[in-house]
């Protein structure tokens, strides 16, 4: 049925072949789809080592409220073909690009996680806000995360040393020890979700491991301070105070302050990974700020 109805509706642009869109370079992004396609368009980016799957809770919600909701999975992850090269921020915004494009979207809400926060905001800097009506940046990694002279606040090289050694030597043991913080289930008196951890290992093992050992690099050390300056669309700042991955004091409260008349929306107590965490506070959120409440 799935097949048949995906079949009969016309496509947009001879890029794209039933949920794949096919790049200049040959690389195939798997995407969702869902809701009407007369809704206005919010397209979801992931973060690292994710897959469109991460904002299937935000999606359900918004286009059963008559909204066009779409999420691909980045280059080398998820269901998305795996090429050697391409994991960095530029390659990322102009995938992001040609999708929004192929399937003509306008007036679309941008909403990007961790490392699909900077997507968000690479694509905007490097491809402007003509298709644009909004943007969120939930935990992003923006302004940048490592430590620098300009930016104190950040993390040391050792860090991302580490995650990436965790990658190289055994990935399916260090994704589901990562799950613990980016959920923030490490924390006394917390909820663990075993379900909720299986389903970020299995999304981080559906990637190729070039991209989810390059990425670290593009997530890390990509300096976005001109993308931020560059949006000059209404743009809402999402993060937890107590993020374990992208720590607050150096991403979202810097971040609120280099977009112009950016509204920063800060949620005591939550991790990074509080799109399911607090998925129906993030959900309202979202709606409100998209209908421009």
């Amino acid at each position: 049925m799935d097949g048949q109805l995906q079949s009969s509706r016309p496509s947009t642009s001879d890029q794209i072949s039933g949920a794949y869109l096919t790049t200049r370079d040959g690389t195939q992004l798997y995407f969702k789809d869902w809701g009407p396609k007369d809704g206005q368009p919010v397209v979801f980016s992931h973060g690292w080592p994710l897959s469109a799957d991460a904002f299937e809770d935000q999606m359900s919600f918004l286009a059963s409220h008559g909204y066009r909701t779409i999420a691909h999975d980045r280059r080398g992850h998820g269901r998305s073909s795996q090429p050697w090269g391409g994991h960095d921020m530029d390659t990322y915004a102009d995938d992001l690009a040609e999708l929004t494009a192929a399937l003509d979207l306008r007036k679309a809400i941008h909403v990007g996680h961790s490392t699909g926060g900077g997507e968000v905001a690479r694509y905007i800097g490097r491809h402007g806000t003509t298709r644009v009506a909004k943007a969120v940046l939930i935990g992003a990694v923006p302004p940048i995360m490592i430590k620098t002279d300009w930016h104190p606040n950040g993390l040391p090289m050792k860090v991302f040393d580490d995650i990436r050694a965790g990658v190289r030597d055994d990935r399916s043991t260090y994704f589901w020890e990562l799950s613990m913080p980016f959920y923030g289930f490490n924390r006394p008196g917390a909820k663990v979700s075993e379900g909720l951890r299986e389903s970020f290992r299995l999304q981080g093992l559906m990637g190729g491991l070039p991209a989810m050992y390059d990425c670290v690099k593009a997530f890390s050390e990509t300096d976005f301070r001109e993308d931020l300056a560059r949006m000059n669309i209404p743009t809402l700042v999402m993060h937890g105070d107590a993020d374990q991955i992208v720590p607050f004091e150096g991403a979202g409260k810097l971040t609120a302050t280099l977009v112009k008349g950016a509204t920063l929306k800060v949620y005591p107590g939550a991790p990074h990974g509080l799109c399911s965490t607090l998925k129906n506070d993030i959900n309202r959120d979202l709606l409100a700020f998209i209908r421009g409440n």
